[in-house]
């Protein structure tokens, strides 16, 4: 268990789960995750019944006899993709079709398109496309991919000495970011 300024952090073979309230008098709430990805999935004002929740997440009750059993949970698809290990597909899936993320929609598709590409766990932050090779792993190989122009990206592979940012034409997108996570 990690303190953190917004609550805790238990590290579980299930990703992680925090705790933390929502202000002064707020509900505690609950959330799931795995390295730089993470969502809500319930809140409550009952200590004692949040405590064991987090324990039986921990000791991976199913998510079923989760639901069952603490109604304040809202366990969705990607908790349900989480546990089969298929966290990737559904996280694809979610951003494609999500209209938040419309301005990404072009590099989005474009990526996905490829057999290879499509296997890396992507999330988008500040309108960048990150890839990560293991979705557990926030220190697997990973890259940053953002539209600067048309036919223009921006591509920075993090983790390396020298992370900084390098322009790529769009014929030569698809190659350059295969070389990047393999």
């Amino acid at each position: 268990m990690s303190p953190t300024p917004d609550g805790v952090v238990v590290a579980t073979t299930r990703g992680f789960v925090s705790v933390g309230r929502g202000g002064e008098e707020g509900p505690l709430r609950v959330g799931v995750g795995i390295p730089d990805f993470s969502w809500a999935i319930g809140s409550t004002d009952d200590l004692g019944v949040l405590v064991e929740a987090v324990a039986a997440w921990r000791e991976r009750m199913p998510l079923d006899e989760l639901r069952q059993r603490f109604e304040f949970l809202e366990l969705d698809e990607f908790t349900d993709a989480l546990e089969r290990g298929e966290p990737t597909a559904s996280q694809w899936s979610g951003l494609l079709s999500s209209d938040f993320h419309r301005g990404q929609w072009d590099l989005l598709r474009r990526i996905h398109a490829d057999e290879v590409l499509r296997t890396f766990f992507p999330t988008i932050s500040h309108g960048a496309v990150r890839l990560r090779v293991d979705p557990l792993d926030g220190a697997s190989r990973q890259v940053l991919v953002a539209e600067v122009v048309s036919e223009r990206y921006d591509v920075m592979q993090s983790g390396t000495k020298e992370a900084i940012w390098v322009e790529v034409p769009s014929d030569a997108l698809i190659t350059h970011l295969r070389a990047a996570l393999k």
